[in-house]
């Protein structure tokens, strides 16, 4: 399977010509699209920022699971949803709603540059010969277009991380085992190159009724890099009302407990389990020892 080769490159969208962007529908002058990301779920964990394009957004996007968790924040709102699967629909919507004038809010669990809609509205942009103006500038109204806004947010790794210590204290990389848009071939030479190097690894989309094998074939693929007794954190529905945690090793992940709302933190090779904690050591207590960290007393 290494050798195989990826026919589904990526390959750069069809760029209208300008002339075709979208006229505003009246006089409003330029939209604003404002990308939210709402974080892993708990309010508190949302950014004021966030709230903030919340809650001057005329229109609300969404996917109907993330929307569920901001209801009582756009109840006074126009609120277009949709299902799995349904992305690009919902990112054209968008546009077309802040192209007509409107504030709107374009809502992604986690951070929205991660795995999130902030790539695909730029992607539908550019392919639909869109001008998008950066939130910070500020076009005039005889500027055709739209204004952009990406609104950062705690990602699924950073929330599953705190739950279980500072595992992703050194270098680290992000991994999908979903290969709905990406070749299973391609992720797994992405899985060697970071076993590897010895990246600790962060898996997302581990495991799904429509592929219940993908993490059992990860973990064999890690085991060839990686000690039986690597320190693995399993983090499901980090920070939301169904959370648990589970420290385990790279060799007994226990595969039916796990979901699509889980993340999985692999350790590298200096990563430890203690007291219920896993940790990857940046390399202080190795470069300066104990005796020159601790405090002198006066």
């Amino acid at each position: 399977m290494q050798g195989s080769k990826d026919t589904r490159r990526c390959q750069p969208p069809i760029v209208q010509d300008q002339a075709q962007t979208p006229r505003r529908g009246d006089d409003r002058g330029n939209g604003l699209l404002s990308v939210v990301s709402l974080g892993p779920g708990g309010r508190e964990y949302l950014t004021p920022a966030a709230l903030n394009a919340l809650g001057r957004a005329e229109v609300i996007v969404g996917y109907k699971t993330y929307l569920d968790l901001i209801r009582d924040l756009i109840a006074d709102k126009e609120v277009l949803s949709s299902g799995m699967r349904r992305e690009i629909e919902r990112c054209n919507a968008a546009i077309d709603r802040a192209l007509a004038g409107s504030r709107v809010a374009l809502v992604s669990s986690g951070d929205a540059g991660i795995y999130g809609m902030a790539g695909l509205v730029l992607d539908l942009c550019r392919e639909r010969g869109v001008k998008a103006w950066t939130g910070r500038a500020a076009p005039s109204t005889e500027d055709e277009g739209l204004s952009v806004e990406i609104i950062p947010g705690v990602p699924a790794f950073n929330a599953a991380a705190s739950r279980v210590g500072a595992p992703l204290m050194h270098d680290f990389a992000a991994v999908s085992l979903s290969d709905h848009l990406t070749p299973w071939e391609t992720i797994e030479r992405r899985l060697v190159a970071v076993a590897e190097a010895d990246f600790v690894i962060a898996i997302y989309n581990p495991r799904s009724k429509s592929r219940p094998d993908f993490l059992e074939q990860a973990q064999q693929i890690l085991l060839r890099y990686r000690a039986s007794e690597t320190p693995v954190a399993i983090v499901h529905a980090a920070m939301r009302d169904d959370e648990w945690t589970r420290l385990v090793t790279l060799a007994t992940i226990p595969f039916e407990d796990v979901d699509m709302q889980s993340i999985l933190i692999v350790g590298n090779r200096c990563t430890y389990a203690w007291d219920g904690w896993m940790v990857t050591p940046r390399g202080y207590l190795e470069k300066y020892g104990p005796s020159r960290l601790s405090v002198s007393p006066d």
